[in-house]
Protein backbone atom coordinates (compact mmCIF):
# COMPACT_ATOMS: atom_id res chain seq x y z
CA UNK A 1 0.00 0.00 0.00
CA UNK A 2 1.48 3.31 -1.02
CA UNK A 3 2.37 5.66 1.83
CA UNK A 4 1.44 9.33 1.75
CA UNK A 5 4.75 11.25 1.72
CA UNK A 6 4.99 15.01 1.42
CA UNK A 7 7.81 15.52 -1.10
CA UNK A 8 9.48 18.66 -2.45
CA UNK A 9 12.37 19.26 -4.82
CA UNK A 10 13.78 22.68 -5.62
CA UNK A 11 16.36 23.88 -8.14
CA UNK A 12 17.77 27.24 -7.04
CA UNK A 13 18.65 30.15 -9.25
CA UNK A 14 22.13 31.26 -8.18
CA UNK A 15 22.54 34.35 -10.34
CA UNK A 16 25.89 32.92 -11.47
CA UNK A 17 26.84 29.65 -13.21
CA UNK A 18 26.48 26.58 -11.02
CA UNK A 19 24.04 24.19 -9.40
CA UNK A 20 22.08 24.04 -6.16
CA UNK A 21 19.10 21.85 -5.24
CA UNK A 22 17.21 20.44 -2.28
CA UNK A 23 15.07 17.33 -1.83
CA UNK A 24 12.62 16.86 1.04
CA UNK A 25 10.85 13.56 1.66
CA UNK A 26 9.41 11.79 4.70
CA UNK A 27 10.66 14.56 7.01
CA UNK A 28 14.26 14.45 5.74
CA UNK A 29 15.83 17.51 4.08
CA UNK A 30 18.83 17.13 1.76
CA UNK A 31 20.80 19.98 0.22
CA UNK A 32 22.41 18.95 -3.06
CA UNK A 33 25.69 20.74 -3.96
CA UNK A 34 27.79 23.10 -1.86
CA UNK A 35 26.62 26.40 -3.31
CA UNK A 36 25.01 29.45 -1.69
CA UNK A 37 24.60 32.94 -3.13
CA UNK A 38 22.67 35.95 -1.91
CA UNK A 39 19.95 35.06 -4.40
CA UNK A 40 19.64 31.39 -3.44
CA UNK A 41 20.01 31.97 0.31
CA UNK A 42 16.61 33.66 0.58
CA UNK A 43 14.93 30.79 -1.27
CA UNK A 44 16.76 28.11 0.73
CA UNK A 45 15.73 29.66 4.05
CA UNK A 46 12.14 29.81 2.80
CA UNK A 47 12.26 26.19 1.61
CA UNK A 48 13.50 24.94 4.98
CA UNK A 49 10.74 26.82 6.76
CA UNK A 50 8.18 25.53 4.26
CA UNK A 51 9.33 21.98 5.00
CA UNK A 52 9.31 22.61 8.75
CA UNK A 53 12.99 21.83 9.33
CA UNK A 54 15.67 23.72 11.25
CA UNK A 55 18.65 21.88 9.77
CA UNK A 56 19.52 19.59 6.89
CA UNK A 57 19.79 15.88 7.42
CA UNK A 58 22.34 15.71 4.59
CA UNK A 59 24.55 17.79 2.35
CA UNK A 60 25.23 15.84 -0.86
CA UNK A 61 28.06 17.13 -3.07
CA UNK A 62 28.50 15.53 -6.50
CA UNK A 63 31.77 17.14 -7.65
CA UNK A 64 34.71 19.18 -6.36
CA UNK A 65 34.36 21.63 -9.26
CA UNK A 66 33.70 25.17 -8.05
CA UNK A 67 30.28 25.32 -9.75
CA UNK A 68 29.18 22.41 -7.55
CA UNK A 69 31.07 23.16 -4.32
CA UNK A 70 32.42 26.67 -3.88
CA UNK A 71 35.08 27.27 -1.25
CA UNK A 72 33.97 30.88 -0.80
CA UNK A 73 30.34 29.88 -0.12
CA UNK A 74 30.65 26.53 1.66
CA UNK A 75 31.22 27.80 5.20
CA UNK A 76 28.14 30.02 5.11
CA UNK A 77 26.08 27.14 3.71
CA UNK A 78 27.25 24.81 6.49
CA UNK A 79 26.47 27.42 9.14
CA UNK A 80 23.02 27.93 7.65
CA UNK A 81 21.82 24.34 7.14
CA UNK A 82 23.99 22.52 9.77
CA UNK A 83 23.91 19.10 8.07
CA UNK A 84 24.09 15.95 10.19
CA UNK A 85 25.70 14.09 7.29
CA UNK A 86 27.96 15.25 4.47
CA UNK A 87 28.46 13.12 1.36
CA UNK A 88 31.64 14.12 -0.45
CA UNK A 89 32.99 13.10 -3.85
CA UNK A 90 35.23 10.06 -3.53
CA UNK A 91 38.05 11.31 -5.72
CA UNK A 92 40.93 13.55 -4.60
CA UNK A 93 40.45 17.21 -5.51
CA UNK A 94 42.77 18.26 -8.31
CA UNK A 95 42.69 21.98 -7.46
CA UNK A 96 43.50 24.11 -4.42
CA UNK A 97 39.84 25.12 -4.46
CA UNK A 98 38.71 21.55 -3.89
CA UNK A 99 41.33 21.05 -1.19
CA UNK A 100 39.99 24.17 0.50
CA UNK A 101 36.48 22.70 0.53
CA UNK A 102 37.79 19.53 2.21
CA UNK A 103 39.50 21.63 4.87
CA UNK A 104 36.29 23.55 5.54
CA UNK A 105 34.35 20.29 5.92
CA UNK A 106 36.96 18.90 8.33
CA UNK A 107 36.86 22.10 10.40
CA UNK A 108 33.04 21.96 10.44
CA UNK A 109 33.15 18.42 11.83
CA UNK A 110 35.58 19.47 14.57
CA UNK A 111 33.49 22.50 15.51
CA UNK A 112 30.30 20.45 15.69
CA UNK A 113 32.04 17.79 17.79
CA UNK A 114 32.81 20.40 20.42
CA UNK A 115 29.06 21.11 20.54
CA UNK A 116 28.33 17.37 21.00
CA UNK A 117 26.80 17.20 17.53
CA UNK A 118 29.17 15.13 15.43
CA UNK A 119 28.22 14.97 11.74
CA UNK A 120 28.94 11.89 9.64
CA UNK A 121 31.32 12.51 6.73
CA UNK A 122 31.12 9.96 3.90
CA UNK A 123 33.36 9.94 0.85
CA UNK A 124 31.50 8.22 -1.99
CA UNK A 125 34.24 6.04 -3.44
CA UNK A 126 33.96 2.88 -5.55
CA UNK A 127 34.89 0.88 -2.43
CA UNK A 128 32.14 2.58 -0.42
CA UNK A 129 29.55 1.74 -3.06
CA UNK A 130 30.80 -1.84 -3.38
CA UNK A 131 30.40 -2.45 0.37
CA UNK A 132 26.81 -1.25 0.56
CA UNK A 133 24.10 -3.76 1.45
CA UNK A 134 22.23 -5.68 -1.20
CA UNK A 135 18.55 -5.05 -1.74
CA UNK A 136 16.14 -7.55 -0.24
CA UNK A 137 12.50 -6.98 0.47
CA UNK A 138 13.18 -3.33 1.30
CA UNK A 139 12.57 -0.99 -1.60
CA UNK A 140 12.91 2.73 -2.25
CA UNK A 141 16.17 3.40 -0.42
CA UNK A 142 18.33 6.15 -1.92
CA UNK A 143 20.63 4.51 -4.45
CA UNK A 144 24.22 5.23 -5.58
CA UNK A 145 25.32 4.38 -9.11
CA UNK A 146 28.65 6.16 -9.56
CA UNK A 147 31.64 6.17 -9.28
CA UNK A 148 32.20 2.46 -9.86
CA UNK A 149 35.88 3.21 -10.56
CA UNK A 150 38.05 6.32 -10.52
CA UNK A 151 38.76 7.85 -13.92
CA UNK A 152 42.23 9.37 -13.77
CA UNK A 153 41.81 11.24 -17.04
CA UNK A 154 38.40 12.87 -16.60
CA UNK A 155 37.36 13.96 -13.07
CA UNK A 156 33.84 14.68 -14.33
CA UNK A 157 33.29 10.93 -14.63
CA UNK A 158 34.02 10.58 -10.90
CA UNK A 159 30.92 12.60 -10.03
CA UNK A 160 28.50 10.95 -7.64
CA UNK A 161 25.32 9.69 -9.29
CA UNK A 162 22.49 9.24 -6.80
CA UNK A 163 18.83 8.31 -7.13
CA UNK A 164 16.69 9.95 -4.43
CA UNK A 165 13.85 7.44 -3.93
CA UNK A 166 12.26 8.08 -0.53
CA UNK A 167 9.53 10.46 -1.63
CA UNK A 168 6.29 10.15 -3.57
CA UNK A 169 8.33 11.03 -6.69
CA UNK A 170 11.99 10.21 -7.36
CA UNK A 171 14.87 12.44 -8.48
CA UNK A 172 18.00 11.29 -10.34
CA UNK A 173 21.10 13.44 -9.76
CA UNK A 174 23.85 12.91 -12.35
CA UNK A 175 26.54 15.43 -11.41
CA UNK A 176 28.97 16.12 -14.26
CA UNK A 177 29.34 12.62 -15.70
CA UNK A 178 30.06 12.62 -19.42
CA UNK A 179 31.28 9.14 -20.38
CA UNK A 180 29.13 7.21 -22.90
CA UNK A 181 30.17 4.04 -21.03
CA UNK A 182 28.60 5.33 -17.80
CA UNK A 183 25.51 6.30 -19.76
CA UNK A 184 25.27 2.79 -21.20
CA UNK A 185 25.68 1.21 -17.76
CA UNK A 186 22.99 3.38 -16.19
CA UNK A 187 20.47 2.75 -18.92
CA UNK A 188 20.70 -0.99 -18.22
CA UNK A 189 19.25 -0.41 -14.74
CA UNK A 190 15.67 -1.63 -14.43
CA UNK A 191 15.17 0.48 -11.31
CA UNK A 192 16.22 3.68 -13.07
CA UNK A 193 13.86 2.93 -15.94
CA UNK A 194 10.87 2.23 -13.73
CA UNK A 195 11.44 4.88 -11.06
CA UNK A 196 12.99 8.01 -12.58
CA UNK A 197 10.49 10.86 -12.49
CA UNK A 198 12.68 13.98 -12.34
CA UNK A 199 16.19 13.99 -13.82
CA UNK A 200 18.83 16.65 -13.27
CA UNK A 201 20.59 16.82 -16.62
CA UNK A 202 24.20 15.64 -16.53
CA UNK A 203 26.82 18.39 -16.71
CA UNK A 204 24.16 21.12 -16.92
CA UNK A 205 22.79 19.70 -20.17
CA UNK A 206 26.09 19.62 -22.06
CA UNK A 207 26.14 17.71 -25.34
CA UNK A 208 29.17 15.56 -24.54
CA UNK A 209 28.05 12.03 -25.41
CA UNK A 210 26.43 11.06 -22.10
CA UNK A 211 22.87 12.22 -22.72
CA UNK A 212 21.77 10.26 -25.77
CA UNK A 213 18.48 9.37 -27.39
CA UNK A 214 18.92 5.77 -26.18
CA UNK A 215 19.53 6.97 -22.62
CA UNK A 216 16.43 9.18 -22.55
CA UNK A 217 14.23 6.61 -24.27
CA UNK A 218 15.25 3.96 -21.75
CA UNK A 219 14.87 5.99 -18.55
CA UNK A 220 11.84 7.98 -19.69
CA UNK A 221 11.92 10.71 -17.04
CA UNK A 222 8.81 12.89 -16.94
CA UNK A 223 10.76 16.11 -16.31
CA UNK A 224 14.35 17.24 -16.96
CA UNK A 225 15.92 20.02 -14.88
CA UNK A 226 18.80 22.19 -16.07
CA UNK A 227 20.62 24.84 -14.06
CA UNK A 228 21.78 27.92 -15.93
CA UNK A 229 22.17 31.57 -15.03
CA UNK A 230 20.25 34.28 -16.86
CA UNK A 231 23.13 35.15 -19.20
CA UNK A 232 23.55 31.41 -19.94
CA UNK A 233 26.93 31.96 -21.58
CA UNK A 234 27.50 28.19 -21.74
CA UNK A 235 24.25 27.63 -23.67
CA UNK A 236 22.80 25.08 -21.21
CA UNK A 237 21.12 22.87 -22.17
CA UNK A 238 22.52 22.61 -25.68
CA UNK A 239 20.07 22.66 -28.56
CA UNK A 240 20.75 19.03 -29.45
CA UNK A 241 19.76 18.03 -25.91
CA UNK A 242 16.62 20.18 -26.11
CA UNK A 243 15.69 18.49 -29.38
CA UNK A 244 16.14 15.01 -27.90
CA UNK A 245 14.02 15.89 -24.88
CA UNK A 246 11.28 17.19 -27.15
CA UNK A 247 11.38 14.07 -29.33
CA UNK A 248 11.07 11.83 -26.25
CA UNK A 249 8.22 13.95 -24.82
CA UNK A 250 10.27 14.88 -21.73
CA UNK A 251 9.38 18.29 -20.37
CA UNK A 252 12.20 20.71 -19.58
CA UNK A 253 12.49 23.41 -16.92
CA UNK A 254 15.57 25.55 -16.23
CA UNK A 255 16.67 28.03 -13.59
CA UNK A 256 17.55 30.62 -16.25
CA UNK A 257 14.59 32.81 -15.32
CA UNK A 258 13.81 31.52 -11.81
CA UNK A 259 13.70 28.62 -9.37
CA UNK A 260 12.03 25.34 -10.26
CA UNK A 261 9.84 23.76 -7.55
CA UNK A 262 8.49 20.22 -7.84
CA UNK A 263 6.03 19.25 -5.11
CA UNK A 264 3.69 16.40 -4.29
CA UNK A 265 0.04 17.39 -4.39
CA UNK A 266 -3.36 15.96 -3.46
CA UNK A 267 -2.94 12.97 -1.14
CA UNK A 268 0.88 12.99 -1.67
CA UNK A 269 0.72 9.49 -3.09
CA UNK A 270 2.02 9.98 -6.62
CA UNK A 271 0.64 13.20 -8.10
CA UNK A 272 3.15 16.02 -8.32
CA UNK A 273 3.35 19.50 -9.82
CA UNK A 274 6.33 21.31 -11.32
CA UNK A 275 6.42 25.09 -11.17
CA UNK A 276 8.94 27.39 -12.86
CA UNK A 277 9.09 30.73 -11.09
CA UNK A 278 10.06 34.08 -12.49
CA UNK A 279 13.37 35.35 -11.15
CA UNK A 280 13.57 36.40 -7.49
CA UNK A 281 9.79 36.31 -7.03
CA UNK A 282 6.84 34.01 -6.33
CA UNK A 283 5.33 34.78 -9.72
CA UNK A 284 4.80 31.65 -11.81
CA UNK A 285 6.22 31.38 -15.32
CA UNK A 286 4.84 27.90 -16.11
CA UNK A 287 3.36 24.86 -14.37
CA UNK A 288 2.93 21.17 -15.26
CA UNK A 289 1.27 18.23 -13.49
CA UNK A 290 2.54 14.65 -13.52
CA UNK A 291 1.98 11.23 -11.98
CA UNK A 292 4.96 9.36 -10.53
CA UNK A 293 5.97 5.93 -11.79
CA UNK A 294 6.18 4.70 -8.22
CA UNK A 295 2.43 4.51 -7.71
CA UNK A 296 2.09 1.60 -10.13
CA UNK A 297 4.99 -0.30 -8.54
CA UNK A 298 3.63 0.08 -5.03
CA UNK A 299 0.43 -1.64 -6.08
CA UNK A 300 2.43 -4.88 -6.27
CA UNK A 301 2.14 -7.41 -3.44
CA UNK A 302 5.06 -8.17 -1.08
CA UNK A 303 6.16 -11.30 -2.97
CA UNK A 304 6.38 -9.39 -6.24
CA UNK A 305 8.38 -6.60 -4.61
CA UNK A 306 10.81 -9.09 -3.07
CA UNK A 307 11.35 -10.74 -6.43
CA UNK A 308 11.82 -7.37 -8.10
CA UNK A 309 14.56 -6.18 -5.74
CA UNK A 310 16.18 -9.47 -4.73
CA UNK A 311 19.92 -9.34 -5.17
CA UNK A 312 20.00 -5.76 -6.38
CA UNK A 313 22.44 -3.39 -4.79
CA UNK A 314 20.79 -1.18 -2.25
CA UNK A 315 23.52 1.45 -2.56
CA UNK A 316 22.22 3.21 0.57
CA UNK A 317 23.72 3.93 3.98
Amino acid sequence: MMKSIVTRFRAYQLGVPGSSFSYFADGHFTVIEGRLTELSKVALVYEMRRCGVEFANSLHITSWDADHCNMHELQELLDLVRPLRIECPGYDPYTDHGEGCLEIIAAYKDAQAKANRVPTIKHITPLYIDKLDKAGSEAFEDTYYNPMHIDGNCPNNNSTVKHFRKGSFNVLSLGDVESPNISARLRRSRILKSETDVMILAHHGADNGFTTKKFLARLEPRLAICTSNYANQYDHPRQDIRDMLYEEDIRLMTTKTGDVIVKSIGDHMGAYRAVNLKGNSKEISSTMDFRSKKGRILSYNDDTLRQRYQGRRRYGP
